[in-house]
């Protein structure tokens, strides 16, 4: 890289407009959305689609709610020109969709595009040429004047070609290419001199397709020359200002916002940002952002996931698991600070009184766009304590008191930072239930028991009963005030564990017939250390007797009992 790069590369000028009107607007309505993945994205592939892939997109678009698709260059190959034949003579256009296909402005090229729509019942022809001034004396040798005039000459004999077909409901669209870097009034000079020869009305009017073919400016500049050609185009009411933008900087989608605010009207791109080079606007993102400010984008992608599996086997092309809204890994926080506020964020809703969506970290519920919330929390050596009760409570619907997730969550970043890779739902479950003794590995056993009855006198309760430890039985008792207490002075008596039991919780797992009690008790021993113990049943007494008898297992563990 230069040390000066200004010695080889020029900072694009700004648009003279001290008066714009669009840093105040807000968007509250979708634009009009036309896809160019089967055109624009499909020129982009390594290997183009085959019908049986372009059918199949077409389909998806179809389904998403689009009214306006880009299915070809049907004038550029044999492959283009029967796709867009086999839409029409197989009926499968809905009434409400127009399909739109591109041509350059030559004779031959016009005659084969118009002929490929015969018999469309709603149809977009899409000509273009460019009009830059680097582009008119590196590329084309051309003047302006001449720019205009080839514009003007295509536009002339689709008009000429369409009035032919009053079958059809033509709309044209006329592409300003490399409108990005034109000089702003050519750009609505040529438009205005192509205007005059459709003559556009309100009823029907034209689209002006101002395309950033390459961006080469940041998006409040883009803006700027958006809002500049809407004031300054005579006719503005004859025209949709339609958007192409390419993300050649990376901002493709900011562009294509801020030129809906200087007025656009309509936007062209592709699913997830297919196109080339960087790629076109990525119309889900761009969609979904404004449905995350309540605005309804008329675009359909609640089954992201159907979304993705078929723009990746049509494209060939994964999808980023960091992509926005559509990654394997969007909704997913691995960081404890990022858990712990998305779980904390979960716990609040279900205790709000409205729909509002307000969980940190996540813009969108996953559940709007069909992804479940298994995924919203993984755990790796980053995670901490809210990720693993997160895990818990999702899979095994146990929601651990604080301490006790602080206590666990030790145990789960040891298996983290030991295998050194992320730890998985099951992993977790598994350490847990052998920690806590749910998987019958532990020194102690309740083989039965009973406690003496409610006395309101306040007298201790009994607790008699036959624990097996280290394979043998032993006959126990103890007293207490209820049931908990009389097991652990049992417990304390005849093995010597000095269990204090300080926290005691419970709650139910699950709703109607098959609802069982989870149980949770934290007990200090003598050295101040605290010990945890969890018991689960369908008695909500029976719980809290394996909860008290898993912390005594892991009492064991620590200290030596008396056989």
């Amino acid at each position: 890289m230069l040390s000066k790069p200004a010695s080889k590369y020029r900072p694009f000028a700004n648009v003279d407009l001290p008066d714009r009107q669009w840093p105040s607007r807000t968007i509250t309505q979708p634009p009009r959305w036309c896809s160019v993945d089967l055109r624009d994205g499909n020129q982009s592939l390594i290997d183009p689609m085959d019908g049986e892939r372009k059918r199949r997109f077409f389909d998806l678009l179809i389904k998403s709610g689009f009214k306006e698709i880009e299915v070809a260059f049907p004038s550029a190959s044999q492959t283009d020109f029967d796709f867009v034949r086999s839409l029409i003579e197989g009926n499968l256009i809905p009434e409400d969709v127009a399909i739109q296909v591109l041509t350059q402005s030559r004779e031959e090229l016009i005659r084969r595009t118009i002929e490929s729509l015969a018999g469309a019942h709603r149809a977009i022809v899409h000509l273009y040429n460019a009009t830059s001034e680097v582009f008119r004396r590196l590329v084309f040798n051309q003047d302006k004047a001449g720019t205009i005039a080839l514009a003007v000459s295509g536009t002339k004999l689709i008009k000429e070609l369409t009035d032919q077909h009053p079958e059809t409901i033509w709309t044209y669209q006329y592409s300003p290419e490399t409108f990005s870097f034109t000089e702003p009034e050519f750009a609505v000079e040529i438009c205005e001199a192509v205007m005059d020869v459709w003559q556009p009305t309100p009823e029907r009017p034209i689209i002006l397709n101002l395309p950033a073919t390459v961006e080469v400016s940041t998006p409040n500049v883009h803006a700027d020359q958006i809002e500049w050609f809407c004031r300054h185009l005579t006719r503005r009411n004859c025209a949709i200002i339609s958007l192409h933008p390419h993300n050649d900087r990376g901002t493709g989608i900011a562009a294509a916002e801020l030129g809906l605010l200087a007025g656009a009207d309509r936007v062209e791109g592709c699913l997830f940002g297919n196109g080339e080079r960087t790629g076109n606007v990525d119309i889900v993102t761009m969609a979904l952002n404004m449905y995350t400010q309540g605005v309804d984008p008329g675009l359909d992608f609640s089954d992201m996931r159907r979304v993705v599996g078929t723009v990746e086997h049509c494209n060939q092309i994964a999808v980023h698991p960091r992509h926005p809204y559509a990654g394997e890994l969007v909704f997913t926080a691995f960081s404890g600070s990022h858990q712990d506020a998305i779980k904390k964020g979960f716990a609040a809703r279900q205790k709000q009184n409205d729909a509002i969506w307000e969980v940190p970290y996540l813009p969108i519920d996953p559940a709007d766009i069909g992804c479940s919330y298994e995924a919203v929390i993984r755990v790796n050596s980053q995670s901490g304590k809210g990720g693993v009760a997160w895990v818990l409570e999702q899979d095994q619907g146990l929601r651990l008191p604080r301490r006790f997730q602080i206590a666990f969550s030790r145990i789960v970043q040891e298996i983290a930072d030991r295998t050194k890779r992320e730890t998985t739902t099951a992993v977790i479950v598994e350490a847990f239930r052998q920690t806590y003794g749910l998987d019958g590995s532990g020194r102690f056993s309740l083989v039965d028991y009973s406690v003496s009855g409610v006395d309101k006198t306040g007298a201790p309760r009994t607790f008699t009963g036959r624990v097996e430890v280290d394979g043998q039985t032993r006959s126990i008792t103890g007293q207490g005030n209820g049931p908990l207490s009389s097991f652990v002075d049992a417990l304390n008596k005849n093995f010597g564990l000095h269990l204090d039991i300080v926290n005691y919780d419970e709650h139910a797992i699950g709703t109607g017939s098959g609802t069982q009690a989870a149980a949770y008790v934290e007990c200090v021993l003598p050295d101040g250390k605290s010990v945890f113990g969890v018991g689960i049943d369908v008695d909500s007494g029976e719980a809290s007797m394996h909860a008290v008898l898993s912390a005594a297992n892991n009492a064991a563990g620590d200290m030596g009992v008396a056989k």
